[in-house]
């Protein structure tokens, strides 16, 4: 099957090897000319024979939309347009709308597996009508990691559907991340423990909390075991917010999920006012000692 690529970052230039070695032809276009295989968007477009499939990778936000507005001015009636990024689901629908005056279709896809998608396999969950996902099949069960198709991909519902799936898969990862990192650190403040590394490879197998993401906290460790060379300020990408977002609108507890968000913003932090204002208070109720800004 033939693919337009757009966006050949950490995840679209692997995306793109892997589909080649699944014997699909693809065509990348980048900003970056090393590594594009076209001039241009309307030159990836030219490339292509009808009708096309067009998968963007490019962040969310302004950049996303403003590639989707320009090959609407390029694709033609029955093609397909596939968003592989992260955004919102929201922006979705919007992203549809726009298309389907122009008789295009649009499939977005929340794509997980990072920079190991290329020999592992990518998880999808996709959204749009069927006619649509099942025509982009051969390029889903190329991504996907091998054996049953349920497993790594999900036709999760209409436009909006896949997107806002990878979102909530998002906010679980904040979760799992921060339960792992604070266990480490619990474990690392211990003086019963001695040999921290070894614990946290232990639990790769036979235990409760075993999981990929473990596999590469124990792979960090291997490299780095006290992590003394990282500095602890962690970004978000924004679906965690997104993510606390929607539980609000849907009165769904996430209690999980929003203090591993709230944890990000504290590793921000080089002196919280917060804590100062507690510090303060102790102080002023209690008298308890504080600690003078600049000692």
């Amino acid at each position: 099957m033939q693919l337009g690529l757009v966006g050949l970052g950490k995840m679209g230039f692997n995306m793109r090897e892997r589909l080649r070695r699944a014997g699909h032809e693809v065509v990348g276009y980048d900003r970056n000319p090393e590594v594009s295989d076209a001039s241009s968007l309307e030159d990836l477009v030219a490339k292509l024979d009808g009708p096309r499939v067009v998968w963007i990778m490019v962040p969310a936000g302004a950049p996303t939309r403003q590639t989707v507005e320009e090959l609407g001015g390029l694709l033609a009636e029955g093609d397909l347009v596939i968003e592989g990024g992260n955004s919102r689901f929201t922006d979705d629908q919007e992203h549809a709308k726009l298309l389907e005056a122009k008789g295009i279709g649009y499939v977005d896809c929340g794509v997980s597996g990072g920079v190991w998608g290329l020999e592992n396999g990518y998880g999808l969950m996709v959204g749009g009508e069927k006619s649509f996902v099942d025509r982009a099949m051969p390029i889903f069960d190329a991504l996907r990691p091998e054996g049953p198709r349920e497993e790594g991909f999900a036709h999760a519902g209409g436009v909006g559907a896949g997107h806002f799936s990878k979102m909530v898969h998002n906010g679980i990862e904040y979760g799992l991340m921060q339960a792992y990192a604070e266990g480490f650190e619990l474990l690392d403040a211990s003086e019963v423990v001695t040999d921290v590394p070894s614990v946290i490879k232990a639990w790769q197998r036979g235990t409760v909390v075993r999981s990929w993401l473990l596999d590469l906290l124990v792979r960090a460790l291997d490299s780095d075991p006290e992590l003394d060379d990282l500095r602890g300020y962690v970004e978000d990408s924004g679906e965690g917010r997104w993510t606390i977002e929607e539980a609000i609108n849907h009165a769904v507890p996430a209690p999980v999920i929003s203090a591993a968000l709230f944890a990000r913003f504290a590793s921000r932090q080089d002196d919280s006012p917060a804590m100062r204002a507690v510090a303060a208070l102790r102080n002023q109720f209690g008298g308890h000692a504080v600690h003078k800004a600049g000692s």
